[in-house]
């Protein structure tokens, strides 16, 4: 069955309630199931009037919106392809991406996006038409259309294409940490197996009634499948085109659901506790007393035991004095805050276990259309990536490499047998590239990627991702990259967090002249030695970062040192910080 069906499904069941929301200039707008169903299937009949035919590839190379969601749910009902592009990606990115699926159309979002794809078809790829979300001035003529204008004269009329579980739904092509973008192909009985899984895992009661904010790029397998997974089982989804709005966002949309990667929690994490240390003395004494209590609390929900008066009237008052305020500063209605992508440290986890807002952590790749793994609403172990979900097997290979059996796993990379080949064992298994262990309860730890596992001069191996992401929970660190391997001991290229810092430098007295001249100065580096000293105290000696380089800008998706989805490329980075890194060994240990 195509994974589309469900439009009509919601159309009959929920006549009157909202499938989608979005942003007119500055009015929250929404549109019922049936209105939206006949969007889709106008734009449906728009593409088929344009040649588009099963199996044929559309790519959406857009920030989430309205348009994205239903230009993807238009080609899929239509039995073609959906070939998402990160909306940060180049030119270049981008012609591969168009060039390698053969996408005969595209959904463009912005001017840059536009120029971009308009430029590649003059090039002679088998881009054949330019679709463009909004309305601009500055569109061509030229085999180009606005949205509005593409389905304005198409019927509303239309006939789902059937499909079978092994058919072609998307090509999702890899962020890439490294080498070549490869193109996944996910399939409609990969994602309907998901959401089924999703829904006998967690057994979510009275769904139609929950709405789910897109925040994280459409592009990603986690917000796509999170997102589909919601509308089909009829709940709202209000789509963020501008991520750097959230926080306002969230106290105006007020969502109950929303998935979103570590880096989003773990800003909140830190800005609490920064808050509380500015704080009076009284204060910081209520918090800490509210978070025992809270602590206290949410331990004996997940281990199934039960709860005192006396400790709820306690977690009641705590929640009336701390926790209330920090909830309603993400929309007060937060339940399900599913989180993926990277790993995440156990002390952000509890933290807003304590606050009485779950966490909801889970393992996956593109590869296996998201979730593999993910924490129950009870029994979970904090630091851990949970246990598998549906169908789902799990078992360690080689190298502690994690290998997966199940209805997720792709059909494999696109037009790359040799690729897709190197990663199955003969005997079916994927291997996942990442190593992990688990518990004697069943719950998978993510230990670290196997290619980024790091060997000193020393003999020790050292794991980067969670000593970064310890770090990474502080108010002044945005982001992190540790290098260990072949060397006498741990070291670290930090970016700051400049607008934390900024606030620093007032209380320092120190004026602000450029951020080249800031991270050079002693006693900005001492600052971050000082912290540094204090968040590594736990840490074994072989692992804590001796040495560390600030620099003065963020690492960049268009500079491809990180990806779409926040992940460090490690290979481009030592390549292009060689000499600085060099000089972290230079000069002896003091």
């Amino acid at each position: 069955m195509n994974i589309a069906e469900f439009l009509n499904v919601n159309a009959r069941n929920y006549p009157y309630k909202a499938a989608i929301g979005f942003k007119v200039r500055e009015e929250w707008r929404e549109l019922k199931w049936p209105v939206f169903r006949d969007m889709v299937f106008k734009t449906a009949n728009a593409l088929r009037e344009a040649g588009i035919g099963e199996n044929d590839c559309v790519a959406i190379y857009s920030d989430n919106s309205a348009e994205w969601i239903t230009m993807d749910l238009a080609v899929l009902s239509l039995g073609a392809v959906t070939v998402p592009v990160y909306s940060t990606n180049n030119k270049e990115q981008a012609a591969y991406i168009l060039n390698d699926s053969k996408a005969r159309i595209v959904l463009a979002g912005n001017q840059e996006q536009y120029d971009s794809c308009y430029a590649i078809m003059q090039e002679g790829s088998a881009l054949e038409h330019i679709i463009l979300a909004k309305k601009r001035d500055w569109i061509k003529k030229d085999r180009s259309s606005y949205f509005e204008d593409f389905i304005k004269k198409s019927s509303p009329q239309f006939e789902i294409c059937p499909k079978e579980e092994d058919d072609l739904a998307t090509l999702i092509y890899t962020s890439g940490t490294t080498g070549v973008p490869k193109g996944v192909m996910l399939t409609h009985g990969n994602f309907q197996k998901c959401f089924k899984a999703h829904f006998d895992f967690f057994k979510f009661r009275d769904f139609e009634r929950e709405h789910s904010l897109a925040f994280l790029p459409l592009t990603h397998v986690f917000e796509r499948s999170w997102t589909l997974l919601s509308l089909s089982g009829g709940a709202k989804v209000t789509f963020l085109e501008n991520t750097k709005l959230i926080a306002h966002t969230l106290t105006e949309v007020k969502p109950t659901m929303m998935c979103a990667v570590p880096r989003f929690y773990q800003k909140i994490y830190s800005g609490v506790h920064d808050m509380v240390q500015e704080g009076s003395p009284l204060k910081k004494k209520i918090f800490a007393w509210a978070l025992d209590v809270g602590s206290e609390m949410a331990e004996r929900r997940r281990l199934e035991k039960s709860v005192s008066p006396g400790l709820r009237l306690k977690n009641a008052l705590a929640n009336r004095l701390v926790f209330a305020k920090i909830k309603n500063k993400m929309g007060g209605k937060l339940w399900f805050m599913a989180c993926g992508g990277a790993s995440v440290s156990p002390e952000v986890t509890r933290f807003f276990d304590a606050i009485g807002m779950h966490m909801t952590v889970g393992y996956g790749l593109t590869e296996t259309t998201a979730t593999l793994t993910a924490f129950p609403f009870t029994k979970y172990r904090h630091g851990s990536a949970g246990i598998p979900l549906g169908d789902t097997e799990l078992k360690i290979g080689e190298n502690n490499e994690i290998l997966a059996k199940g209805s997720g796993i792709m059909k494999g990379y696109y037009n790359k047998p040799r690729e897709t080949a190197e990663v199955f064992t003969e005997d079916g298994w994927f291997k996942t590239g990442d190593a992990g262990e688990f518990d004697d309860q069943g719950n998978l730890t993510i230990t670290d990627r196997i290619k980024d596992l790091m060997k000193t001069s020393n003999g020790k191996y050292v794991a980067p991702q969670p000593i970064e992401n310890l770090l990474s929970n502080d108010s002044l660190i945005e982001q992190v990259m540790v290098v260990a391997e072949g060397k006498p001991y741990v070291t670290a290229l930090i970016v700051p967090n400049f607008e934390n810092l900024k606030q620093q430098l007032d209380r320092l007295k120190i004026p602000f002249s450029s951020w080249r001249e800031i991270v050079n100065l002693q006693q900005i580096k001492d600052l971050y030695h000082q912290k540094l000293e204090l968040i590594q105290s736990g840490l074994p000696g072989f692992e804590k970062v001796k040495k560390f380089e600030l620099m003065p800008s963020e690492f960049e998706i268009g500079a491809g040192e990180i990806t779409p989805t926040l992940k460090i490329k490690r290979n481009i980075l030592l390549r292009k910080y060689e000499s600085l890194i060099e000089s972290m060994y230079d000069a002896k240990m003091g």
